[in-house]
């Protein structure tokens, strides 16, 4: 559990809360059924005309990482990649047969497989290149849904705004009408810019953080397999791969 996003996420709602009852506004005046349809319903329209099916399922499965993010210990993957250097040095590649099927990671088991089968490092390095990059893509494809909905609130916001102030001019006639109309069209305002700056835009740093996070280890555990493949010193893999852990 990252606890940063959960302390973040309670403020963000405390803010916005606490700073209502204390502007006086209380917490009635940030219900709005109409805001709601006008601003969350469109913008969750806009982004769904936007984003093709597939990356919009990633999206909904990854944006679970911004509070659980995926488990990352490069100190031991170093420590694992060495021990398989010195594995192969004594017993050759095949060696590390049996470890191939006990990686949790198939990114890794993927790669560990290709070793141990005597591909050449290159093509190793290739392949498993190619994969890294395409599941990056993807992966930052889905976190850009969540910085186009961050992007497209605070507009449905002042689109909400504008509905809300043309229903008050319709009822200038009534002065005991204007001040809640006034009030209730702001309130879309409010929904937009507290989306945008309060979840979704965080949300998609956030996750853009993670990716390239785990892009830079992935990176490393390439430069470890194909650092084993051409049978380097144990010593020399770790000193290497060193320094990713900066």
């Amino acid at each position: 559990m990252d606890r940063l996003s959960v302390i973040g996420a309670l403020l963000a709602v405390g803010a916005l809360l606490g700073g209502s009852v204390l502007k006086g506004a209380g917490l009635s005046g940030l219900w709005s059924p109409a805001a709601f349809v006008i601003v969350v319903v469109g913008t969750v329209a806009a982004i769904l005309l936007q984003t093709p099916m597939k990356t919009f399922k990633r999206a909904l499965k990854i944006v679970r990482w911004v509070f659980q993010p995926p488990a990352h210990d490069r100190v031991a993957v170093i420590a694992k990649i060495v021990e398989w250097s010195g594995t192969a040095r004594r017993q050759g590649l095949l060696g590390l047969e049996a470890e191939v099927q006990n990686q949790p990671d198939p990114f890794l088991r993927k790669g560990l497989q290709m070793v141990v089968d005597g591909v050449e490092p290159e093509s190793v390095r290739q392949m498993l290149e190619i994969e890294l990059h395409g599941q990056a893509r993807s992966d930052l494809d889905a976190a850009k849904v969540f910085e186009g909905m961050g992007i497209y609130a605070p507009t449905l916001g002042i689109i909400g705004a504008v509905l809300g102030l043309m229903a008050v001019m319709k009822n200038l006639a009534d002065p005991s009408m204007l001040g809640h109309g006034i009030a209730a069209a702001f309130t879309a305002t409010i929904y937009g810019i507290g989306i945008a700056n309060l979840a979704m835009l965080p949300i998609a740093s956030k996750l853009k953080g993670l990716i390239h996070h785990q892009t830079s280890e992935r990176e490393m555990m390439v430069e470890g397999l194909i650092a084993i493949a051409q049978g380097e010193n144990p010593r020399n893999i770790e000193a290497r791969l060193n320094g990713f852990v900066h």
